[in-house]
């Protein structure tokens, strides 16, 4: 593994940040907080400071709201194809700049290059997803058993939404919260996460730009989340709240939601299972591996996060994977050569790093990597630990860092009761060559998703959301409008047979 440089801004990378709107987005114009504070978001990789931007407060945040309400039964009645068109027309503009969304999501999260464009190309799509399926929002006509009334059956939106994103898909988390409102015809309050704003303050300008009318969107940035959104979930205006994050915040913020009975969406933490077994390719386990525990630098809900291995091909399989982790580059994500960027913030590292230390001690091996890389920012070694035993911190907890622990199995229904033994049931990966495994791992693990053969599954095409303590409702596909849409019925006679 080697180790590339930081470097200072570029020229094009300070245009870019110059051209980043710092304010809070409200009732369509960008301005400072009531407060007049700021906060700094840092560049990961250096730690240096990136930009300052407006710091909201509880009044900046009823002031969102009060734009979103006051401007919702207009956008209720906007026409379809004209809240498609915005959205088809945001995704032009989105891939027009994927270049400068790209290096935005790098300077501020640290994911590669490569990684970010991605992401631009993966969160544009539900731009283009749900503009093609704002139109087709169907309801039902019919007539009762008896024949003597009409059912009328029609999708509505719930109204003014507050939708908090977290910091490591700061564009996708945004367009898959954000796509399917604008389809839906709600109005939306976005908080994004204070590390990674910048990335949505500049998708938002781009829906001002793609005739997104004032007020239909509105951004408040803050480092005092709590305090902006506890007062919205308590206004009986808001219908519902959209959050991506961890279990135990979304637990607080589903207590609070129940004052008003808000609608809720809850994508909330993971302990991804990666089952390899005896008859896997295991050449294309490893590439599966790789995808699953890397993506964003193993920070995300998605990543593999235990790998349960038939003992048969254990050895095998962690000798190619550690090869793999120990021939990457770690570093700045701007570098050509990374492919390992900074995680977050230091205080994620030292996370990281001490359920790899509880291993270690209680009889692990580090085959590849083991511990922090030395100099500016906050990297980690991409690490594979061998002889990990069950019950272990390590498989008990999101690790959301480049570390893979490996667990040997015997047989089938050990690994199904491994995969099983968690609280979190988002998404599995299964590598076998048996397709009636394969289906029966469907049936039996818990989980809202799972890749069979494969390590990357996402796509806006696709319902994504989990089971038990990983959280409630879907994002994406036909599912994703109806998370912000009630059913009203309408009865009436059935005169035909009068």
């Amino acid at each position: 593994m080697t180790v590339t440089a930081a470097t200072e801004l570029s020229e094009r990378e300070s245009a870019l940040l110059a051209s980043v709107p710092t304010g809070l987005l409200i009732n369509g114009e960008w301005r400072s907080a009531a407060s007049g504070k700021t906060f700094k978001v840092e560049d990961p990789s250096t730690g240096e400071v990136l930009l300052e931007v407006a710091d909201a407060g509880a009044e900046d945040g009823a002031a969102a709201l009060d734009a979103a309400v006051a401007v919702q039964e207009e956008w209720v009645a906007t026409a379809p194809r004209v809240r498609a068109e915005i959205l088809r027309r945001a995704f032009d503009m989105v891939m027009a700049r994927a270049d400068d969304f790209a290096l935005l999501m790098t300077l501020e999260m640290g994911k590669p290059l490569a990684e970010a464009m991605g992401e631009v190309k993966y969160g544009a799509e539900f731009l283009r997803w749900f503009s093609e399926e704002t139109s087709r929002s169907f309801g039902r006509f019919s007539s009762n058993p008896e024949g003597t009334q009409q059912i009328l059956v029609q999708k509505k939106p719930v109204g003014p939404c507050l939708l908090i994103t977290p910091w490591n898909f700061p564009l996708a988390m945004a367009t898959r919260k954000i796509a399917p409102a604008i389809a839906a015809g709600c109005t939306m309050v976005l908080k994004p996460a204070n590390l990674t704003p910048l990335t949505s303050h500049l998708f938002a300008q781009i829906l001002i730009e793609a005739g997104l009318p004032a007020g239909v969107l509105n951004v408040v940035s803050t480092t005092d989340a709590g305090g902006v959104t506890g007062p919205l979930i308590k206004d009986s205006r808001l219908r519902k709240l959209s959050f991506t994050g961890s279990t135990p915040v979304g637990k607080r913020l589903l207590a609070d939601a129940s004052t008003n009975v808000l609608r809720t969406s809850m994508e909330l933490g993971g302990n991804a299972p990666f089952l390899v077994f005896e008859d896997a390719d295991l050449d294309a386990a490893v590439e599966g591996a790789m995808a699953a525990k890397l993506r964003n630098m193993g920070e995300a809900c998605t990543a593999a996060n235990r790998f349960l291995v038939h003992e048969s091909v254990a050895e095998e399989f962690a000798t190619k994977f550690a090869a793999k982790m120990g021939g990457l580059t770690t570093g700045r994500g701007t570098s050509p050569e990374t492919t390992v960027g900074p995680l977050i913030d230091a205080k994620s590292r030292d996370k990281v790093h001490s359920l790899v230390t509880d291993a270690l001690a209680d009889g692990a091996t580090a085959i590849a990597g083991g511990g922090p890389v030395d100099g500016p920012g906050y990297f980690y070694q991409p690490t594979v630990l061998t002889g990990v035993e069950p019950g272990a911190r390590i498989l008990t907890e999101e690790i959301f860092g480049p570390v893979a622990p490996i667990v040997t199995f015997k047989n089938e229904d050990e690994a199904v009761a491994l995969a099983n033994d968690t609280e979190y049931g988002l998404v599995a990966y299964v590598f076998t060559k048996d397709h009636n495994r394969g289906m029966r791992m469907a049936n039996r693990i818990e989980t809202g998703m799972m890749g069979l053969n494969a390590g990357v599954i996402s796509n806006a095409a696709a319902p994504f959301g989990g089971v038990k303590q990983s959280g409630l409702g879907r994002e994406g596909s036909i599912e994703g409008i109806a998370e912000y849409q009630y059913t009203q019925y309408v009865g009436m006679p059935n005169h035909n047979n009068a």
